[in-house]
C-alpha cells in the first residue's frame, strides 16, 4: 500500500547537497563561535604582548642594576631615569637602604612602563657590601 498526500514519505533524490535547515543551523553555529574565538584570540595577543614587555623590563632592570653596581653610582643614593630613545616606554628608579645590622645595603631598581590600560612595574633587589 502506498501512502499519498501529506503522509507520503519523501525519498532523497540521490543528489548531494544540504537542506535549507542544515545551512541555517551552520550559520547560527558559526555566528556564535566566531565572536568567542576572536575574543579569545585578542586575549592571547594581549597576554603575549604583556609577556614581551615584562621580559624587556626585566632585562633592562638587570642591565641597569649591573651598571650602577659596577660603577658604584648606587652609593649616590636614590636616582631615576629612562632608557633612552631605544626604550622610550620604560623608566627606572633606584633606592638604596641599609639592610640589617651588618653594613649591607639593599639596592632596589624599579622599572615602570605604561600600556594602553594601566601602569606596570617590576622590582629587582640585591644586597651589596660596600667597600670602603
Amino acid at each position: 500500500m502506498e501512502l499519498t498526500g501529506p503522509h507520503r514519505c519523501r525519498r532523497r533524490s540521490g543528489r548531494p547537497g544540504f537542506t535549507l535547515l542544515e545551512i541555517l543551523a551552520t550559520f547560527v553555529l558559526v555566528a556564535v563561535i566566531i565572536p568567542v574565538a576572536m575574543k579569545g584570540l585578542g586575549m592571547v595577543i594581549r597576554l603575549a604582548d604583556r609577556s614581551v614587555q615584562q621580559v624587556e623590563a626585566c632585562s633592562l632592570a638587570e642591565t641597569k642594576l649591573a651598571e650602577l653596581l659596577v660603577t658604584q653610582e648606587y652609593l649616590s643614593g636614590p636616582q631615576s631615569g629612562d632608557f633612552g630613545s631605544e626604550w622610550p616606554a620604560y623608566r627606572w628608579n633606584l633606592q638604596v637602604v641599609d639592610w640589617g645590622e651588618a653594613s649591607l645595603k639593599q639596592v632596589s631598581i624599579r622599572v615602570v612602563w605604561q600600556d594602553v590600560l594601566r601602569e606596570h612595574e617590576i622590582v629587582l633587589d640585591t644586597l651589596v657590601y660596600p667597600q670602603e
